[in-house]
């Protein structure tokens, strides 16, 4: 048989396959179908992974090459096969998971958080992107309970560790620990250890001794930013010792699609190849995904990351999707007249200064017109949050800058509201809590950006207001999520309170601008809504301020 070339595996154990001597129609083609290789290469390396030696068998169908690795390649086609065969059979409508060992009696997990455990238990790694709100504790728990190898050590933001230990002990029969502080102590007996991101890099001799055989990471875009940090040491170490690793998170990229590098080595090493083969066929020369539904496509089709909605078929069966109610407001001129000037100058700064006066002011523009908005209608807020608790036992008032909350409080004051922002204490947030879900409080006043982790409101609120808006929609998605997650007897409402002035109609129309990226990496082949560049966001609500304060005068005179 012709053959076009050479095939053979790396003699150094570096994991690689190296290509040589191919003819120069065929290494066109080969480029071209493998565009993660170097495009002036003549000897082309390609990392060796499953899906790599799938498509080293299926290109060797056209385009033969010498080799003797036969048993190899077949090896990585049917892991491959099998593995999505498996995942495709679990993830069936009329899949039933058997007896659902390890939790305690009437409190078993949802069929969705089922299989996604049996999945990650199948494949021995996963990458669990379910949507805010859907549970992805309980799935973790339900790996740990239902066969991960023993004992296993779970990674989580500060803040977290006693919550995520309270999940686990309360659904399960496992024996959980907290690690407490940075230097490592005689650990006691039990199944499952929580780790902070904030200690973890203190423990890392006792990572290297491969003590924890299945690791999770919770909220892992923690670690987007690789093995640069200390807890990315860390956690790296525990991955490697590691023979079972599971990442959570509805949020694996933050900001620039490579990211996603980063977070996936932690989960499957090697799946998207060595760092400067993802730049080839991935980015385009900068930190960007060119083709963001491409990739998250392709995340999916390897069977290493799986992700739900609220709209999934599964989760809809035993969660339903918010109910969205979208109402505008009043505007009080009297509580923003006197900084309408201050605005006005930076809105002409915006769209006239230098660079760096242009930055400063935009900066500024942005957080005194959404300030300004928030206090317009804040009034007009709190008279709808008590209007909603003549039908609501409970609201949670989600907000952003503390003169709103300021008249929110005196406002909503016969109804004792308490405090979930970034200025409280943890023991603080705890009291909170326990005010509101102890009915003490009727309404608990929520940092759009403060909730992270919180739970246990979805037993006593079922109404979200959000009194002042964010630019992107993954926050309010993640508020909902504190009320829209298992436990929750009711169908959620979120209230988008808006307001004709102020910031709010451009935020309407631009929430989402900075997420396109992930949008494509998370949800492929969902299509986007309208979106500007963070330049043009801030020059349109620049354009905006200026044209009211025109409108403004031309009616004075």
């Amino acid at each position: 048989m012709k053959t076009y070339g050479q095939l053979r595996q790396d003699v150094d154990g570096r994991g690689r396959w190296i290509v040589t001597d191919l003819e120069p129609h065929v290494a066109i083609a080969f480029k071209r179908f493998f565009p993660r290789v170097s495009a002036a290469a003549t000897e082309l390396h390609l990392s060796d992974t499953d899906d790599v030696r799938a498509d080293l068998h299926w290109f060797m169908q056209r385009y033969p090459l010498a080799h003797d690795a036969a048993a190899a390649l077949d090896e990585g086609v049917e892991r491959k096969a099998g593995r999505l065969a498996e995942r495709d059979r679990i993830l069936m409508p009329t899949w039933t998971p058997g007896e659902v060992r390890g939790f305690r009696e009437g409190l078993a997990p949802y069929l969705y958080q089922t299989q996604a455990a049996h999945i990650a238990l199948s494949q021995r790694s996963l990458l669990l992107g379910d949507d805010v709100g859907l549970g992805k504790t309980i799935s973790a728990a339900a790996v740990f309970a239902m066969g991960a190898p023993m004992p296993a050590a779970v990674v989580v933001q500060p803040h977290l560790a006693p919550q995520w230990a309270a999940q686990i002990e309360k659904f399960t029969t496992l024996r959980v620990h907290v690690i407490k502080g940075t230097k490592p102590y005689d650990l006691p007996a039990a199944d499952v250890y929580v780790f902070r991101y904030s200690n973890v890099a203190g423990w890392i001799d006792v990572l290297k001794t491969g003590l924890f055989k299945t690791v999770a990471y919770d909220e892992v875009q923690e670690l987007r930013h690789g093995p640069s940090t200390s807890k990315g040491q860390a956690c790296r170490i525990a991955s490697q010792g590691a023979e079972m690793r599971i990442g959570l998170t509805a949020t694996p990229v933050y900001n620039y699609g490579d990211e996603i590098y980063n977070v996936m080595n932690f989960i499957q090493p090697d799946l998207l190849g060595r760092g400067d083969e993802f730049m080839r066929e991935w980015c385009n020369g900068t930190r960007q995904v060119k083709d963001p539904d491409a990739l998250g496509s392709y995340l999916r089709d390897t069977g290493y990351f799986l992700r739900r909605t609220e709209t999934d078929a599964t989760v809809s069966a035993s969660m339903p999707p918010a109910n969205v109610i979208d109402y505008e407001v009043g505007w009080d001129d009297d509580a923003t007249e006197a900084e309408e000037a201050l605005t006005r100058s930076l809105a002409m700064t915006v769209l006239s200064g230098s660079f760096v006066e242009a930055g400063r002011a935009a900066r500024d523009l942005d957080l005194k017109m959404r300030m300004l908005t928030g206090i317009a209608k804040a009034r007009s807020a709190a008279a709808y949050v008590r209007l909603l608790l003549e039908d609501s036992p409970r609201v949670l008032l989600a907000g952003w800058h503390r003169d709103v909350y300021a008249r929110w409080m005196e406002d909503l004051a016969p109804f004792h509201p308490v405090l979930y922002t970034g200025s409280e204490s943890g023991a603080g947030k705890a009291r909170s809590v326990e005010a509101f879900t102890n009915g003490d409080s009727r309404v608990m006043i929520i940092s759009l950006r403060s909730g992270a982790g919180l739970d246990g409101l979805q037993f006593h609120c079922r109404d979200v207001v959000f009194g002042e808006l964010d630019w992107s929609p993954q926050v309010h998605y993640q508020v909902v999520g504190r009320l829209r997650r298992p436990g929750q007897a009711d169908q959620v409402t979120a209230h988008y309170l808006h307001t004709s002035g102020g910031s709010d109609p451009v935020l309407l129309e631009t929430l989402g601008v900075k997420t396109d990226q992930a949008r494509g990496i998370v949800d492929p082949g969902v299509a986007p809504a309208a979106r500007f560049t963070d330049d043009s966001r801030i020059r349109r609500l620049a354009q905006h301020v200026l044209g009211m304060a025109s409108t403004s005068d031309r009616e004075a005179a």
